[in-house]
């Protein structure tokens, strides 16, 4: 039993440190499933997984940060682990916000997103209040403190840009030694995930909100949008310059969407295809949107007072998850596309790397996303031939793009910018990815990897970043407890409520926000996803989401960023 004695005690043997991840990770995974007043921690337990294996090592078998690659030794084995998971996670979490991050400051987003930039300038302003008010003014204690900034908001890629730019700090840390952020955000995090929920009800009884009369809004501006409701028209072409011309070419020219479902010309029913072209006198029978009723009729010729008859037939309904596989199709909204309006199904939900979205009519789609489409079984038809649903073009990983995207980002990240100042392992990979994700599509770049492998590599990433992050911190975990751990206990949860209780308001008071869109919006500037749950369940309908994915990449962008612009213009 030699073999097993060395894999369990000899801290220097590979194999040892691989049973070490796997076993925190696993244990992590499972433990993260348990819920707690119907909250669970989800991957995040398997930071407290390795804190707890980390505290054995220390005391036990031996300091794990000990553990050197034989060249150079200046960088140790978990250290090169924790940052190559931090930066697949960043980056793929760039690629999955990139394609809606610009989309989001257009209308009634700009407002939203300004609400999610206050609640996190606010975060900030908290932190560094308790920070000048409760602590000792050292670079020791700061930098605690932003690690407890991130435990009360729940943001893990923002503790993995902290933590990596402490780690490249070289100055005075003073007797305590270099800070270890993860200790501080273990400490705030479970409070975080409650205080957040806790926040949103406090600002409906803040505000006096009565759910029902929130529900009935939200239906209410949906009927009164023009976009949204389909118009059923019979047009007689009349006017000469489209004669000769097939519906494709109207469709290019009028930059419009609308379905024709039969053509009549001498009492002869026609069933239409894209080849089709019109003659003088011929009645089309036609949907579009209500507000491009108008200029569509104009084009063709004159409205028929002739009422618009569906066609006489059995309707089977469907529900079906239709792949986007065509690359025409990558860069377009829904508002562009007019699938319910024109083609009468409705799509409510987008799944993008894992993550379900909101199929709001300007979330920007791209080759990969998974539509849930709902309708007749014919127009089901007509949207899978309209986005490709071609899964076998998308079943080879397309790995080589991301690390290239990668190896960008890695670069960018070390560019510095006078005084000190870079993007960093975090923020470079970050930056790069969103503007290939937003821009790919013009350059023709397929930024694309099936649902699956783009969730694996990010769960991967996370666990293992989070893993590293664990072992290092147990060994000084208990010690942070003993010297005031407490004490971040309590002001990560003033950091998390206070500012979603003023921007709270301020979305109600001012922005007059629909109180399940500010429960997403919330939910979003934290990138919360248990809070995005509550919210949901809490509203039965699809407005939390809305409000969510609006704001989530604007807030995720700004909170791996703001970590290292607070150390940067703090630390000495």
């Amino acid at each position: 039993m030699e073999w097993l004695q060395k894999v369990i005690c000899d801290p220097g043997s590979i194999a040892h440190l691989m049973v070490v991840y796997a076993l925190v990770i696993s244990i992590g995974v499972r433990l993260g499933r348990i819920k707690f007043g119907g909250i669970s921690l989800g991957v995040t337990f398997v930071l407290f997984a390795g804190i707890i294996v980390g505290h054995i090592y220390s005391h036990y078998i031996t300091d794990v940060s000990g553990i050197l690659i034989t060249h150079g030794g200046q960088k140790t084995i978990i250290d090169f682990v924790k940052e190559f998971g931090l930066i697949l996670f960043v980056y793929c979490i760039g690629l999955q916000v990139g394609p809606g991050f610009f989309a989001t400051f257009k209308k009634g987003g700009v407002g939203m997103n300004l609400i999610a930039a206050g609640i996190v300038a606010l975060n900030v302003l908290v932190m560094l209040g308790l920070y000048f008010l409760i602590f000792d003014h050292n670079n020791y204690n700061l930098s605690m403190m932003v690690g407890t900034m991130y435990g009360a908001v729940t943001n893990t890629p923002g503790l993995g840009a902290a933590n990596t730019f402490v780690k490249e700090f070289t100055g005075d840390w003073g007797a305590l030694g270099v800070p270890d952020l993860a200790s501080s955000y273990a400490c705030a995090y479970p409070l975080g995930v409650v205080g957040i929920i806790l926040a949103t009800i406090v600002i409906r009884y803040i505000c006096n909100i009565k759910l029902e009369k929130e529900q009935e809004q939200i239906k209410q501006e949906q009927e009164r949008d023009p976009h949204a409701t389909p118009r059923h028209l019979v047009i007689r072409v009349t006017n000469k310059a489209v004669v000769g011309r097939s519906l494709e070419e109207l469709h290019r020219f009028l930059n419009r969407e609308f379905v024709v479902s039969r053509c009549i010309k001498n009492d002869e029913i026609i069933i239409p295809t894209g080849a089709t072209k019109l003659e003088m006198d011929m009645e089309i029978h036609l949907v579009c949107a209500e507000d491009e009723a108008e200029p569509i009729t104009a084009l063709m010729g004159e409205a028929d007072d002739k009422p618009w008859t569906p066609d006489i037939e059995k309707v089977k309904y469907v529900s079906r998850r239709l792949v986007i596989t065509k690359d025409e199709i990558n860069g377009k909204t829904f508002g562009q596309l007019h699938f319910n309006t024109i083609y009468g199904v409705n799509v409510t939900r987008v799944t993008r790397n894992g993550m379900e979205l909101f199929a709001d009519r300007n979330l920007r789609l791209q080759v990969g996303d998974r539509l849930l489409v709902t309708g007749r079984e014919e127009n089901v038809e007509q949207v899978k031939s309209v986005i490709g649903d071609s899964v076998k073009r998308l079943e080879h990983p397309n790995v080589g793009a991301i690390f290239f995207g990668i190896l960008l980002g890695v670069l960018v990240g070390q560019i510095d910018f006078g005084a000190g100042v870079k993007l960093g392992l975090a923020g470079g990979p970050l930056v790069v990815a969103i503007i290939i994700g937003a821009f790919g599509y013009r350059m023709h770049i397929n930024t694309y990897t099936s649902t699956s492998a783009n969730l694996m590599l990010r769960e991967v990433g996370l666990l293992l970043f989070l893993s590293s992050v664990g072992i290092q911190a147990g060994a000084t975990f208990w010690n942070t407890i003993l010297a005031g751990g407490v004490t971040y206990v309590w002001t990560g949860f003033l950091i998390t409520v206070i500012p979603i209780l003023i921007m709270g308001v301020i979305g109600r008071k001012f922005l007059k926000l629909n109180y399940f869109t500010l429960m997403g919006l919330i939910a979003g500037s934290n990138t919360d996803p248990p809070a995005l749950a509550f919210a949901n369940q809490s509203a039965g309908n699809d407005a939390p989401a809305v409000g969510y994915s609006t704001v989530y990449p604007l807030s995720m962008f700004l909170r791996i960023i703001v970590a290292q612009v607070i150390l940067m213009a703090f630390l000495s």
